[in-house]
């Protein structure tokens, strides 16, 4: 079995400011059950150090206050990319996806006419 060295010595803490908001604490739990079913996953997987280096992105940014959907949506492509074959991670995966959703869409350039 091949899991992460830091399984289980995490415990991000959602800020006063932000408790309050459900999408924040959605997003954490969200990010908290990926994070255990990556640990859980027994086999080998290629880019799981990318992966949980985006989990830990995602819990710096839920430790500092509301997140930005930008910066949530670009954590996001680099876990689907990193782990998003994997069927056994997908309903967590698909957990995450709805979190992140539900900060909005990312700002788009918009041209002035």
């Amino acid at each position: 079995m091949v899991r992460s060295d830091a399984v289980g010595q995490r415990a991000i803490r959602v800020p006063d400011a932000a408790e309050d908001d459900p999408r924040v604490c959605g997003l954490s739990a969200a990010v908290a059950r990926l994070r255990a079913e990556l640990d859980a996953y027994p086999a080998r997987l290629h880019d799981r150090r990318t992966a949980e280096d985006e989990l830990d992105a995602l819990d710096v940014q839920i430790a500092e206050g509301v997140p930005s959907s930008d910066g949530l949506r670009h954590s996001l492509l680099l876990i689907v990319a990193a782990v998003g074959s994997v069927s056994a991670l997908a309903d967590a995966l698909s957990g995450l996806r709805n979190a992140v959703e539900l900060f909005g869409e990312a700002q788009e350039f918009r041209r002035v006419n």
